[in-house]
C-alpha cells in the first residue's frame, strides 16, 4: 500500500510539474502574449488528456449524437483557416503545440507551397466543456476553390455548422461569398469568425458591417479571434458547441455512410473517409457501394486524431475512416453512398460524376519519356480519382495523354504535382476545355481536342456551344473602367454590379476558354494587385465558333489547331503566325505559316530559305552558265521543300499557350 500511495503521489507531482512548464513556456511566449484564457485552456489540455498520450482506445459509444458536432472552416485564400485550425487541434490537446508542421491537415507538398488546401481532410476533437462528459468534435477541413466544389458541397453535406473565416484587413473577398452561399444552401449553421484582428490596418466594425450589408449576419455574432496570437479562440469552440445542432440519424436503423474522400495507401490500399449517416459500422461487416454495386470487406475502422486511430466501431453521427481493400480509388467515388450487404436502402442524395471542364494534352520532349511520364501519371491519379487519363497520338508531338480535369486551378496543381515527380522530364502542355458542335448530318460531336474536328466542307458545322462561368470579381473602385474593358474583350456578360464599402463587386458570365490561360494575370497587372476573383460553372451558350488551323507548307499542325470565336479569328491567326516565326529556325528551304479556317487563310508569314551563293566561283564568263547554276539551285530547294520536315521547338507550343 505504500508503494502504491508513493506511485499516486509521484504522478499527481509530475502532473503538476508539467502543468506548471506548460503554463510559463506560454507566458514567455510572444505569440500567446495577448490571450491568458487561451494559454491557461491550452496548458490544460496539454495535461488532461490522457487517453491521447497513452494512445488508449476510446469508447465511441460514450458519444451519442447529441454530445457530437460536426463544423467545417471556410474561407478566401490566405485569411487564416488553416491556422486556426491548427489551433483548435492544439486547443483540444489533438496534436502538441511546436509540433514543427504549420498547417498541420496540408499534406500534400503542393499544399504547402501554395497556401492552398487541395485535400478535404478530416481531425477527429475531443473538448472538455464544462460539463462532465466532453463533446466530440469533427471537424471536415475542405478546399477553398471552386475546382473543388463539388468535393466541397459533399464535405459540407457531412457537417451541421461552418465557421466562416474572414479577415480582419481584407474583408468579404471573392471566395468569401462563393463559399457562404455554398454553406448556405446546404443549411448549415454559420458561425462568423473575424480573423487576424491583431493587424496594424484591422477594422473589425467595418467588416461586421460588411457581413450584415451581403449576408445578413447579425454583428453580435461574430466572434473575433487572432489564429496566430491566440487572441480570442478561448470563445470559438463553445460557440461551436452551442450554436451548432448535433448531427441527425437514427442509431438503430439500417446503415448508410456518406464517402468524404478517399487516398490511396501503399500498404493498406483505398482509405475511405465516411460519414454515419444512420446505422453503425463494425470492423468484419460486409458493405456495398451504391454507384459501383462492389460489395467488400470492413478491414479497419476508426476515425482521424489526427492520424488514423483505429475504433473498431463506428456510430451514428461520427466521421472517420473505413479500410476495404480497394485497389483504385476509381472505385470510391464521392458522394457515393456506402451500406451493409443484402440490405436495400435509400441512396443518400447528391451523387453525381465529376463533369471535366478543362483538357490537358501532355507530351514528353523525347519519345523514350513516354513509359516514365505514363508511371509518374498513374502514381497520381491513384490518389486523385476525378482526373480522366486517356492516350493520344499527334504527328507532331508524337505519343502522349489528354487529361481532363474539374477547372483550371485543378489542372495546374495537377500539373505542378506532375513536374515534382518528373523533375527530369521536358513537357508540352496543351489547354483545351469541352466544346459541342452540331455537325449538317444531325450529328452532336463532343470535341475535347480541338483537331478531333473536321475543317473539311463535307461536314459543315452548323451550331455550337461552350462552356461558361459565373465570375466574382471584388476590387477597388478606382479600377473598375479597366476591368469592365478586360471583360467586355473577353466576350463577358455583365450581371451584377454594386458597391461594398469602397470596393466594387461585380458578377460577370464569361466563357471558360476565355480564362482558361491568362485571365486571372491580367485582371492582377491592371488591379495592381488588389482584385480577387472567383467563379462557378454555369451551363453551355451558343456560340459562333471556328476551327483555326496552323499550317506549315500546306501541312496542317494538329497540335497547333485551337477553337476560337469567329470575331476573334483574324486577330488570333496573326498572333499565333507572329509567334512561330520567331521561333522556327531558318531551313534550307523556304517556310511558309499559314492560319486558316477551313479553305480561307486569314494570315500568313514566310520564313526564307537560306540560300549558298553558287555564283562565288564565277568570275566572269557567259551569263547563260550563270543561270545555270541558279536553276540547279532552285530545284534542289524545291526537293528538299517536298521531302524536308521542319521541326517546331517546345518554346513554340509554349508560347502558343500565351496567345491561344
Amino acid at each position: 500500500m505504500g508503494s502504491l500511495h508513493r506511485a499516486s503521489k509521484t504522478l499527481k507531482s509530475l502532473r503538476h510539474q508539467l502543468l506548471l512548464q506548460a503554463t510559463q513556456q506560454f507566458d514567455s511566449s510572444s505569440r500567446l502574449s495577448g490571450s491568458s484564457d487561451y494559454r491557461l485552456l491550452l496548458a490544460r489540455a496539454l495535461c488532461s488528456h490522457p487517453r491521447q498520450n497513452a494512445k488508449e482506445a476510446v469508447d465511441l459509444t460514450q458519444y451519442p449524437p447529441e454530445r457530437i458536432r460536426n463544423f467545417s472552416i471556410i474561407a478566401h485564400v490566405d485569411h487564416g483557416k488553416s491556422t486556426l485550425a491548427d489551433r483548435l487541434l492544439e486547443l483540444t490537446g489533438t496534436i502538441k503545440r511546436g509540433h514543427g508542421q504549420p498547417q498541420y491537415l496540408d499534406k500534400l507538398q503542393v499544399e504547402r507551397e501554395r497556401g492552398i488546401t487541395v485535400k478535404a481532410q478530416t481531425a477527429t476533437m475531443f473538448h472538455n466543456s464544462n460539463e462532465p462528459q466532453p463533446f466530440l468534435l469533427n471537424l471536415i477541413d475542405t478546399p477553398g476553390h471552386v475546382d473543388f466544389s463539388y468535393e466541397v458541397s459533399r464535405s459540407l453535406a457531412a457537417c451541421q455548422g461552418a465557421l466562416l473565416v474572414v479577415d480582419a484587413a481584407q474583408g468579404v473577398q471573392a471566395q468569401t461569398v462563393a463559399n457562404f452561399y455554398l454553406a448556405f444552401e446546404s443549411n448549415l449553421t454559420i458561425i462568423p469568425v473575424i480573423n487576424k484582428i491583431d493587424q496594424p490596418t484591422a477594422d473589425p466594425d467595418r467588416i461586421k458591417d460588411q457581413l450584415k450589408s451581403m449576408f445578413d449576419l447579425e454583428p453580435s455574432d461574430c466572434l473575433l479571434t487572432s489564429a496566430k496570437t491566440g487572441q480570442g479562440l478561448e470563445h470559438v469552440l463553445p460557440a461551436v458547441i452551442e450554436r451548432i445542432p448535433p448531427p441527425p440519424g437514427e442509431g438503430s436503423g439500417l446503415l448508410r455512410m456518406l464517402l468524404l474522400d478517399s487516398y490511396y495507401d501503399e500498404y493498406k490500399g483505398v482509405i475511405c473517409h465516411v460519414a454515419v449517416v444512420d446505422g453503425m459500422l463494425r470492423k468484419g461487416d460486409k458493405i456495398s457501394a451504391a454507384a459501383t454495386g462492389q460489395t467488400y470487406d470492413v478491414l479497419d475502422v476508426g476515425f482521424m486524431h489526427p492520424e488514423l486511430t483505429q475504433t473498431g466501431v463506428l456510430l451514428t453521427g461520427q466521421v472517420g475512416y473505413v479500410v476495404t481493400g480497394m485497389r483504385s480509388t476509381k472505385e470510391a467515388r464521392i458522394g457515393d453512398t456506402l451500406f451493409h450487404a443484402k440490405t436495400i436502402v435509400k441512396p443518400l442524395p447528391g451523387f453525381k460524376a465529376a463533369r471535366h471542364m478543362v483538357f490537358s494534352g501532355l507530351f514528353p520532349a523525347d519519345g523514350s519519356d513516354f513509359e516514365a511520364l505514363n508511371h509518374a501519371i498513374e502514381r497520381l491519379t491513384c490518389n486523385d480519382a476525378s482526373v480522366s487519363v486517356t492516350k493520344e497520338s499527334s504527328t507532331a508531338l508524337g505519343l502522349g495523354f489528354r487529361c481532363g480535369f474539374l477547372g483550371l486551378l485543378h489542372m495546374d496543381v495537377f500539373h505542378q504535382r506532375l513536374e515534382q515527380v518528373t523533375f527530369h522530364l521536358s513537357l508540352s502542355h496543351l489547354v483545351a476545355v469541352l466544346w459541342y458542335v452540331l455537325l449538317d448530318l444531325l450529328t452532336m460531336l463532343e470535341v475535347q481536342n480541338p483537331a478531333a474536328l473536321p475543317s473539311n466542307s463535307k461536314q459543315r458545322v452548323t451550331a455550337s456551344w461552350e462552356p461558361t462561368v459565373l465570375a466574382t470579381i471584388i476590387i477597388p473602385s478606382e479600377y473598375v473602367g479597366p476591368v469592365i474593358t478586360l471583360c467586355s474583350e473577353r466576350r463577358g456578360q455583365q450581371l451584377e454590379y454594386s458597391f461594398i464599402d469602397r470596393r466594387a463587386f461585380m458578377k460577370y458570365r464569361l466563357p471558360l476558354r476565355e480564362i482558361v490561360v491568362d485571365f486571372y494575370n491580367e485582371l492582377k497587372s491592371i488591379t495592381s494587385g488588389y482584385a480577387s476573383f472567383d467563379y462557378e460553372d454555369s451551363e453551355y451558350q451558343q456560340a459562333d465558333l471556328v476551327k483555326l488551323d496552323i499550317l506549315l507548307n500546306g501541312q496542317a499542325v494538329d497540335a497547333m489547331a485551337t477553337i476560337v470565336h469567329s470575331l476573334k479569328a483574324q486577330r488570333m491567326g496573326r498572333e499565333l503566325v507572329d509567334k512561330l516565326k520567331k521561333f522556327i529556325d531558318r531551313q534550307m528551304f523556304e517556310i511558309i505559316i499559314q492560319a486558316a479556317i477551313g479553305s480561307k487563310v486569314v494570315a500568313r508569314e514566310t520564313i526564307s530559305a537560306m540560300r549558298k551563293n553558287v555564283l562565288a566561283k564565277c568570275y566572269g564568263g557567259d551569263i547563260t552558265r550563270k543561270r545555270k547554276l541558279l536553276e540547279k539551285q532552285k530545284e534542289g530547294k524545291k526537293r528538299m521543300k517536298r521531302v524536308g520536315s521542319v521541326d517546331i521547338p517546345q518554346e513554340a507550343f509554349h508560347q502558343l499557350l500565351k496567345v491561344s
